[in-house]
């Protein structure tokens, strides 16, 4: 999961409602790209390089876990479902609408697709005015100047002119709570969604430390003999680490989220211990989470067998790779029987086996609205 990075996209349009351009530019490209964090002063400016109507621009700042590439992708997209028609003819032409990156972190790409830094904009004061009116010390990534630099060296003198309409910034909304838990079967992505939120809204991210339980793939080998040693081992692990990471909360962060609960360490030793180990093993846990904090909001990602096996073949785990579907069916059921058993804790059931909230913020954005309804249970 790629962490987010900001870029920066100059909008401009010449035909029709133009600031209706501008603004449903900016929502599609909140919908499909990123949050749009911040937004410059729109302006009017005249046609450059070619006689037509007077252009309105800005720039946004938007945050996507996109690569550039990708992005541009993205962009040209939303340029033709708002109409735009690219031409092969020489030269420039009106537009409904124009979207270009300008800067990509401090990135520097140079192919026949796309070239970031944009290499015109230090040319155009179309570009610089409402570049410099969002972040006017920004550095040139390769010409090492900030942008109010830029705009005293330009040796464009076309008019520039900020008009009282205004763009929104648009940014997820999430309704945050003091405990987040997001669980799963195995190959669920239930990691990845708990790291793109707590990234996104300055959470404390806890993650199970599974990797390095040595148990782990002799489970997988030899079931029945490595069952118990290993369901106790995560039962001390998971204690420790909760104890350590939800009762001491960073000042700094809002909430805290985790990709598991303690109550997995029962649905999984229900499925895999002997009827007498699972008997012991539950007084155990019982004394041990007895004072451990519950979580205020608990989110299952559900998906089908045959998405599962397929997650777990691409991540490639070499312990995983014979895991059957009966297993991860019986795991299902262990979560269908323990959430049917719970009337004091919030339980959100989210059916993502036609979901890809990684590469699809549409998807994404879903899920937020999902997990921040207050008291629902969603079916599948």
């Amino acid at each position: 999961m790629n962490s987010t990075i900001t870029t920066y996209i100059a909008l401009g349009s010449n035909q029709g409602d133009k600031l209706n351009w501008l603004k449903q530019s900016t929502e599609e490209i909140y919908k499909s790209i990123g949050d749009v964090t911040r937004v410059s002063e729109v302006y009017k400016t005249p046609a450059w390089g070619f006689e037509s109507d007077d252009f309105l621009n800005a720039v946004i700042e938007v945050k996507t876990r996109f690569s550039a590439e990708v992005t541009l992708e993205k962009l040209l997209k939303i340029e033709q479902n708002l109409g735009r028609i690219r031409s092969n003819k020489k030269g420039y032409q009106a537009r409904s609408i124009d979207l270009d990156i300008l800067f990509y972190g401090n990135t520097t790409i140079e192919t026949n697709q796309l070239t970031i830094p944009h290499p015109k904009l230090t040319e155009r004061n179309f570009v610089l005015y409402p570049l410099a009116n969002l972040v006017p010390e920004m550095i040139h990534p390769t010409l090492n100047q900030p942008i109010s630099s830029l705009i005293q060296n330009s040796k464009d003198d076309s008019s520039i002119e900020p008009i009282t309409d205004k763009l929104q910034p648009r940014k997820a909304e999430f309704r945050q709570v003091n405990y987040l838990t997001i669980e799963g079967n195995i190959g669920s992505g239930k990691t990845s969604l708990a790291e793109m939120i707590a990234e996104d809204f300055n959470g404390k991210l806890i993650l199970e430390r599974f990797k390095d339980n040595p148990f782990l793939p002799k489970f997988y080998e030899d079931q029945t003999r490595f069952a118990f040693p290993l369901e106790m081992s995560f039962l001390a692990d998971r204690h420790h680490q909760l104890m350590d990471d939800i009762s001491q909360l960073d000042l700094f962060t809002d909430f805290a989220i985790s990709d598991y609960n303690p109550n997995k360490s029962l649905i999984f030793s229900k499925v895999t211990l002997q009827e007498d180990e699972y008997a012991l093993y539950k007084k155990i846990f019982n004394i041990m989470y007895s004072d451990v904090p519950k979580p205020d909001v608990y989110v299952y990602l559900y998906q089908n067998v045959e998405r599962l096996l397929s997650n777990i073949k691409k991540r490639g785990r070499d312990y995983e790779q014979n895991i059957s579907p009966d297993y991860l069916r019986n795991i299902h059921e262990g979560y269908l029987n323990f959430f049917n058993s719970q009337n004091k804790i919030d339980v959100k059931i989210i059916d993502i086996s036609d979901l890809d909230f990684v590469d699809n913020r549409e998807d994404y954005l879903y899920l937020l609205e999902k997990i921040s309804e207050i008291n629902t249970k969603a079916s599948y």
